[in-house]
């Protein structure tokens, strides 16, 4: 129970310390929190499922400016070409999320599709991940022209550049950053509780 509650806890701890929790007279400012993933990480489908959804369940949403990055351990080949670490059907997933993120921006919306493609990671049916169109009512067609079309693939080198332009470097993923800053360097308790946690999730 402890290593599934860090995250929120960190989360709240850091949003309780974070100059942009100040209030104002326009009200608090978010905490800006990304995570960097790649959709069929074990490690990552995991973190969606069983530690990011915990954002919203626990009311976090309000305060965090929260951006998906599906793109992860891929790299970038001459002509502009992706790889991903786990195979094809994860670059073609990487792209559905993406494109996902791009079709809906609403963070509610493409947050229900990604946790519902990563349930079925978790589970191991992700190949039945279109499923997720109709479970959450959904018209499938914007994501389905734009992950079949030029269009994804540039939302892809966008996300590559953008985790490669990560300083420091993301080791391994998921890949937490708040404020800036990766999740553990950023962590001012000292406890050993949240780095455990996180290590414990991750894919190198």
């Amino acid at each position: 129970m402890a290593a599934r509650l860090a995250v929120p806890s960190l989360l709240l701890l850091l949003l309780a310390s974070s100059p942009a929790a100040a209030t104002g007279d326009e009200g608090p400012e978010k905490v800006a929190v990304a995570l960097y993933y790649e959709s069929l990480c074990p490690y990552s489908a995991r973190f969606v499922v069983d530690r990011l959804a915990r954002v919203f369940e626990d009311g976090l949403l309000d305060a965090v400016d929260l951006t998906l990055v599906p793109y992860g351990n891929a790299r970038v080949h001459a002509g502009g070409e992706i790889s991903c670490q786990h195979g094809p059907y994860e670059c073609l997933l990487n792209t559905v999320e993406a494109c996902a993120i791009d079709a809906w921006p609403d963070l509610d919306v493409h947050f229900r599709f990604i946790y519902c493609v990563e349930d079925l990671v978790v589970k191991r049916q992700y190949k039945e991940w279109e499923s997720c169109f109709q479970k959450l009512g959904l018209a499938p067609e914007a994501v389905t022209e734009c992950y079949k079309s030029e269009q994804g693939h540039k939302l892809e080198l966008k996300y590559a550049n953008q985790t490669d332009a990560l300083v420091p470097p993301h080791r391994y993923v998921p890949w937490v950053v708040v404020d800036g800053q990766p999740l553990l360097e950023a962590s001012s308790t000292g406890s050993s509780a949240p780095l455990a946690a996180h290590l414990a999730l991750r894919d190198f």
